[in-house]
């Protein structure tokens, strides 16, 4: 089954504490403090992988943790930092907070977002030695990581996409033209989850055309298979839209059109190469002149029997708009990113161990102070 949407629960990994330790070496008797600091907790990270075709892999896990920081030790010892997590996600893929705001789309190969922080490890006692107090006997805790729930949706990215009514013959023309090996069969909704092809010219220029499933009337409304696979139609540069050749062309155009300017998006406005599909059953192809600047060609084809299939290939390389340049210059970052205020990472209050427990400075409630690290019956004292 194919799996376009996801929600799942991330949590940056916890700092590590800092270390409580003094010097004792043989011949300093009065050694000062040397504890280090705890290391930082790890990242979850998304990582756009185009060998990944959909969201599968988070129906079967929902929630993801990232290392936890290391601890200071003494002789200065600083802890490990705590294991990133990277989460292998399709391009193309958006991510959404819990109020349904955009905030990331990987739609670029090799994009990464972190989508939960790991927080900070504290300081070890030799980072409170002051003149006065020579020998500090405190050492601060970890900070827990970020914690958020997000929902992954994925829209394919592709050069073009087949779209049209059911069994008007699209997985058909995308298995003549492409490597991609979609159901055919002799009943509709044969498709029944977005399918990639990779169409190779003889030059070796390569464009990758998407077949989503077909469309009723009333599909932006969620009729049959419903809007969320228009959704998938988004990112293509030009739609190839096919139409059953014995039937009303004009009516199954007019039909389509209509479902494309109920979803919105600009699908209404993308370029089209019309495609009219089954002639080897008709004696010529049906007139089809209607004027519109968004229509780029009129093909008569056949799946069957492979006709008009050359020119159909040869339109696409020849039609399909530019991809627009690059928004980064490298797979580093990812394509569209909206900086939202992150939660504020200024700890509200500080916690120390202590010899006998732990100390606060600053105010913190009870289910901070557990979530802090502290447990039912140690002792706090408040500065």
């Amino acid at each position: 089954m194919f799996h376009d949407r996801a929600r799942i629960e991330v949590r940056g990994g916890r700092g590590g504490d800092g270390s409580l330790s003094f010097r004792r070496e043989k011949y300093v008797p009065k050694g000062g403090p040397d504890g280090g600091d705890g290391g930082d907790g790890g990242d979850v990270v998304l990582l756009a992988d185009p060998d990944r075709r959909d969201l599968s892999f988070f129906q079967r896990k929902r929630r993801f943790e990232a290392g936890r920081g290391r601890h200071g030790q003494g002789k200065n010892k600083h802890g490990a930092a705590g294991e990133t997590i990277e989460l292998d996600v399709p391009v193309g893929t958006q991510v959404l907070d819990d109020e349904g705001r955009l905030l990331v789309d990987l739609a670029h190969p090799g994009a990464r977002a972190v989508v939960a922080h790991g927080g900070p490890g504290g300081a070890g006692n030799r980072r409170f030695a002051r003149p006065t107090q020579q020998a500090p006997r405190i050492a601060e805790v970890g900070w827990p990581g970020e914690e958020s729930t997000i929902e992954l949706r994925l829209k394919l990215v592709a050069d073009a996409a087949l779209l049209g009514f059911p069994n008007a013959g699209k997985s058909s023309l995308l298995r003549r033209i492409s490597n991609a090996k979609p159901k055919v069969a002799d009943y509709p909704f044969t498709t029944i989850a977005p399918v990639l092809g990779t169409v190779e010219a003889p030059d070796g220029r390569q464009l990758t055309v998407a077949d989503v499933p077909g469309l009723l009337e009333g599909a932006h409304e969620g009729v049959g298979l419903g809007d969320e696979f228009l959704a998938h139609l988004e990112r293509a540069r030009l739609f190839l839209h096919v139409i059953d050749a014995t039937e009303d062309v004009a009516e199954r155009f007019a039909t389509i059109d209509r479902e494309l300017r109920g979803y919105g998006a600009g699908l209404a406005d993308r370029p089209q190469i019309i495609l009219l599909n089954k002639v080897d059953l008709l004696d010529e192809a049906p007139a089809f002149g209607l004027d519109d600047s968004r229509i780029l060609v009129v093909l008569p084809v056949s799946a069957a029997t492979g006709a008009g299939v050359d020119e159909l290939e040869h339109s696409l390389f020849e039609l399909v708009p530019e991809a627009p340049p690059d928004l980064v210059e490298s797979g580093e970052v990812a394509d569209f990113l909206v900086y939202r205020p992150r939660p504020e990472r200024r700890r509200p209050f500080r916690l120390f161990r202590t010899d006998g427990g732990y100390r606060v400075r600053g105010k913190a409630t009870e289910d901070e102070l557990r979530a802090a690290g502290v447990k039912p019956g140690d002792p706090v004292e408040f500065e």
